[in-house]
């Protein structure tokens, strides 16, 4: 049980931080469907801080550098759907999957040509940090506390502080609702729509190198990240847009997640005799019945996927 909990929250951490991410862009009138390959882009900035930086250094400075060169490329991937939603006016839509096509190719070819170059009999994509992971373990008892566990409940908590208490929280929103009433009243939209896009590609790629470091010591990435980021956004619905709800959706679903993990510790799931596929698919199937259930209620801004035309009234 204690395993389950463990993996429980360190899983919903993952989807709190990137379905957070998807919130805020989503807050600004940006749909943001590139969280997957945001979440790459992160893991690989992440984990090549793990790969390059010895393990001797202070745990705390492992944590710093490997959060900031998380954040920075998950931000500067984000980038490109800014740019191109916001001031080529694209559709949001096929940039995010462009975006998600794209994080897993370059993160493989990044990752190989880094191997190569150690060795050229390496061709893998792989990248292996067992002993830097440690930083960011604390052994309570039986229970592995992780740092990010911390980081996601401060993330949440700042969250909805952020978008209902300060000034800039409540323009973002206004600029998801209702954009050409911000501008009347001197809010630069395209501005608060940069930041909302920045501030999901830094949670998203901070989501990123949680996940990939969750109770594993090496990650291969043609792998991607296993679909997370769509995982994500359908917290992010179930969540009504609303952080609270959204962490409340986020243990739920990683509840279902860590169930593929731990379920042979159960007797009562062994004596099942369920292929260990279908507990992977689990947090997938859960998650389109839950949104079959309530997509048709959810409320999201009222201006997202919409380019802003400055000229437009």
């Amino acid at each position: 049980m204690l395993l389950l909990i463990q993996y429980t929250l360190i899983f919903a951490s993952v989807l709190i931080l990137v379905a957070l991410g998807g919130c805020f862009s989503e807050h600004s009138g940006v749909i943001n469907i590139g969280l997957e390959g945001i979440m790459v882009m992160g893991a690989l900035g992440g984990a090549l801080m793990l790969k390059f930086v010895p393990a001797s250094v202070p745990a705390i400075v492992m944590i710093v550098l490997v959060i900031v060169a998380a954040v920075a490329l998950g931000m500067l991937y984000s980038l490109l759907l800014a740019v191109a939603a916001i001031n080529f006016k694209a559709d949001q839509t096929l940039v995010g999957t462009a975006l998600n096509l794209l994080g897993t190719a370059a993160a493989v070819v990044i990752v190989r040509a880094i191997n190569m170059a150690e060795s050229a009999d390496n061709v893998s994509a792989t990248i292996t940090y067992i002993e830097s992971k440690k930083a960011f373990l604390v052994r309570i008892g039986g229970f592995e506390f992780n740092w990010f566990m911390l980081i996601a409940l401060v993330a949440l908590v700042v969250s909805y502080i952020v978008l209902y208490k300060t000034k800039f929280g409540l323009r973002l929103q206004a600029c998801g609702e209702h954009p050409q009433a911000a501008d009347s009243v001197g809010i630069n939209v395209y501005k608060m729509r940069y930041a909302g896009v920045l501030i999901s590609g830094m949670l998203g790629g901070l989501g990123g190198i949680v996940y990939i470091t969750a109770g594993v010591s090496e990650w291969k990435f043609e792998n991607g990240v296993a679909g997370f980021g769509f995982l994500a956004l359908a917290v992010m619905i179930f969540g009504q847009w609303k952080p609270v709800n959204i962490g409340f959706a986020a243990l739920l679903f990683g509840l279902f997640r860590a169930l593929s993990n731990v379920y042979t510790g159960f007797p009562a799931l062994v004596a099942l005799k369920l292929p260990s596929t279908i507990y992977n698919m689990l947090p997938y199937i859960i998650s389109l019945v839950v949104l079959a259930f309530t997509s048709g209620k959810s409320r999201a801004p009222k201006a997202e996927g919409v380019p802003y035309d400055k000229g437009q009234r």
